[in-house]
């Protein structure tokens, strides 16, 4: 087996076994490819799974340096992402395949100081659900659908590409949403009567009823609403308002996590209705709402 045919076994298996999304796949499949194609070039002959079995550490370094000298360019956490996918990759030769590389346990990736979630304020977000009646270019219907988008990934943490896999057998809302998420993995999400009241607003609202498994939220021309629209949405918006360029789509799904851990809401609670696979992944909320906190203390405290 060739190089290039490892790689494409590797995401054969991604899209089977692992159900990988396709942006995923597409992602996985560009590092692999250019990562077996430095290797040939690096080593001069081409390159089967013996040879990716004895890789030296030495040579997934030089490839890691290229991506950052050369036209690419990568910073710190694209090189780490990187790293990762070939570690994935050279998994999946060890146990599918049964060809181990012991050296590439000893490659380090650079260091990445975690970049911390921004939300938005309480009331900043309150804003940006209310906005969108006052949006001169906007429809009353649309208005309402973007309300109904926003209530979603604010009142219930989702992320755009949930919020928009809704169909119309999805509505209306009950007390709770059973949410597809990253994996495949399901959730129970439990819903607020306000979220409920946007989205059954939308419904009789829209010109472009739907049955079925259609779509639930419609474009102005009756095609599915796309992640771009809801990203376009929210960019006028927030100028409207004078929001920093950090209030986005995703900020609204991080200002869900940081105002329920601010309010007395435990972690465990919070990774199960982000759909977090780690704990660690939810953990970083507790460090926005400490340095909340601090600013809080240090603009009223009269000794700060």
């Amino acid at each position: 087996m060739t190089g290039d045919q490892a790689v494409q076994a590797w995401l054969d298996w991604l899209v089977h076994e692992r159900r990988a999304s396709p942006r995923t796949i597409e992602a996985y499949g560009r590092i692999a490819r250019g990562y077996v194609a430095f290797l040939q070039a690096y080593r001069g002959e081409p390159v089967d799974l013996d040879a990716l079995a004895g890789v030296r550490a030495a040579e997934v370094r030089a490839h890691l340096a290229a991506r950052r000298s050369g036209d690419a360019g990568l910073q710190a956490r694209s090189l780490s992402q990187t790293l990762s996918a070939i570690r994935a990759f050279h998994r999946f030769l060890d146990q599918r395949l049964g060809r181990p590389a012991p050296q590439i346990a000893l490659v380090r990736g650079p260091r990445i100081k975690p970049a911390l979630p921004r939300p938005v304020t309480e009331d900043q977000a309150l804003g940006l659900l209310a906005e969108p009646e006052a949006d001169p270019d906007l429809e009353a219907w649309e208005a309402a659908r973007d309300q109904a988008v926003l209530s979603l990934l604010y009142g219930c943490g989702l992320r755009i590409s949930e919020a928009l896999s809704l169909t119309a057998a999805d509505a209306p809302l009950g007390p709770s949403l059973r949410i597809l998420g990253k994996g495949s993995k399901t959730r129970i999400i439990p819903v607020l009567p306000a979220v409920t009241a946007a989205v059954e607003a939308y419904r009789l609202a829209t010109p472009w009823p739907s049955v079925g498994s259609e779509p639930l939220f419609r474009a102005r021309r009756g095609g599915p609403l796309t992640p771009r629209h809801v990203q376009a949405a929210v960019q006028r918006l927030r100028a409207r308002l004078g929001l920093p360029a950090s209030a986005t789509p995703h900020a609204l799904r991080h200002s869900f996590a940081t105002h329920l851990l601010g309010a007395g809401a435990d972690l465990r609670s919070i990774q199960e209705l982000l759909g977090h696979a780690s704990l660690s992944t939810t953990q970083k909320y507790t460090a926005v709402d400490a340095e909340r906190l601090l600013s809080a203390y240090s603009l009223a405290h009269p000794r700060a």
